[in-house]
């Protein structure tokens, strides 16, 4: 396969990885590509090309399971509007994501997965397609416990449609009858509103899953970094690409077993921002994790050891403290702060100095010269 390669439209980006698993027998391909890019697409258009259809039109088989945007939409809520008070997720049984699911026990299915992410309940009324949530139980009229129903918030949502697909996706790598029509797995960002710690432990289980069968091929794609990173470490030397849209078209590009390339991007917009002077707090977080996996790149267990030391930092240690420091605190993308004067200068020195001392390619970064003022 050629390093990079351009395609017209999803469509056929789609045909060619389908036939490019087939010939090479890849289990898994993992897929990082920045939001906007058309990862969603791309899943949609690799699960058409896996219908059979009759002259009528109607679909007659299918070969992919998916998890994107569109199965956090199998779910809604229904809030109780009238009494405000039994509040459920309703769940589109008209899909045949559902089907067979009554006779599964999906609930002991689902239970272990979610315990490892939430402390909260949960119950399936199949015959209502609804799904009820409670933390803690009352006594009704009875002296029985009943559970307190609550609306959980939108993090515990995707967690918990996330493991109820990790549910179904097992149930087709084990080859129940009810799945065994699924010959493709396909995951777009299974990560949304999830923290760090989430996202560590949802790729390398996602990974433990996938490594341990042998029935179903897999295609993950994601913008996240961190989930990203974790899924190529865990797995056994999974097929890597990264996915960019350009203005020729969708472009693939092999990275081999050396995916970290997509950081000189993070660097670059660092870059940018340090040469604009638009520098925010969040860029402190987005410097420490370049510097993090530098280290780890490295064989360093921390990220202080990869870090220029100056000559009067009397312990070694200023220049990490400072990136710890400033990396942490309630900084929000969405609302960002711009950093302090003092801040700026720090960012810069600290930039520059890692730059200098793990050389990239200069023609990646121009310098903006400075303009000069009429006298």
């Amino acid at each position: 396969m050629a390093e990079t390669q351009t395609f017209a439209t999803p469509e056929a980006l789609a045909a060619h990885l389908r036939q490019e698993i087939e010939a090479k027998n890849k289990k898994c391909t993992l897929l990082f590509a920045h939001n906007g890019t058309g990862k969603t697409r791309l899943s949609m258009a690799f699960k058409e090309l896996g219908k059979a259809r009759d002259e009528g039109g109607a679909v007659t088989a299918r070969d992919t399971l998916y998890f994107n945007a569109f199965t956090e939409d199998l779910f809604s809520w229904d809030n109780d509007l009238e009494n405000d008070r039994d509040r459920v997720l309703r769940m589109n049984t008209a899909s045949a994501f559902f089907n067979g699911l009554a006779e599964l026990e999906m609930e002991n299915r689902i239970r272990p997965l979610l315990r490892r992410h939430a402390d909260f309940d949960f119950q399936i009324d199949y015959g209502a397609g609804t799904v009820l949530f409670w933390r803690e139980t009352a006594k009704n009229a009875r002296d029985e416990d009943v559970p307190v129903p609550i609306k959980i918030s939108r993090g515990e949502e995707n967690l918990f449609i996330w493991c109820f697909f990790l549910a179904v996706a097992q149930l087709a790598m084990d080859g129940q009858e009810a799945y065994d029509w699924v010959k493709y797995l396909f995951i777009d960002d299974p990560i949304s509103s999830l923290d760090e710690n989430n996202a560590i432990a949802v790729a390398a289980h996602l990974a433990r899953m996938l490594k341990d069968q042998d029935r179903l091929k897999a295609v993950v794609s994601s913008h996240h970094t961190l989930f990203f990173n974790v899924l190529c470490n865990e797995l056994s030397r999974p097929w890597q690409f990264f996915l960019s849209r350009e203005a020729v078209g969708w472009q693939l590009r092999d990275t081999g077993q050396t995916p970290r390339f997509y950081h000189v991007t993070m660097l670059k917009a660092l870059h940018e921002a340090e040469q604009s002077g638009s520098l925010f707090t969040y860029h402190f977080t987005i410097l420490r994790s370049i510097i993090e996996k530098t280290a780890t790149f490295h064989g360093f267990t921390h990220f202080g050891d990869v870090m220029k030391r100056d000559p009067d930092d009397e312990d070694g240690t200023l220049h990490f403290r400072y990136v710890q420091l400033l990396s942490h605190g309630g900084y929000s993308l969405f609302e960002p702060a711009e950093m302090l004067p003092e801040n700026k200068d720090i960012f810069r020195k600290i930039l520059e100095n890692f730059m200098n001392d793990y050389r990239f390619n200069p023609e990646l970064f121009p310098v903006v010269e400075a303009e000069e003022t009429a006298a």
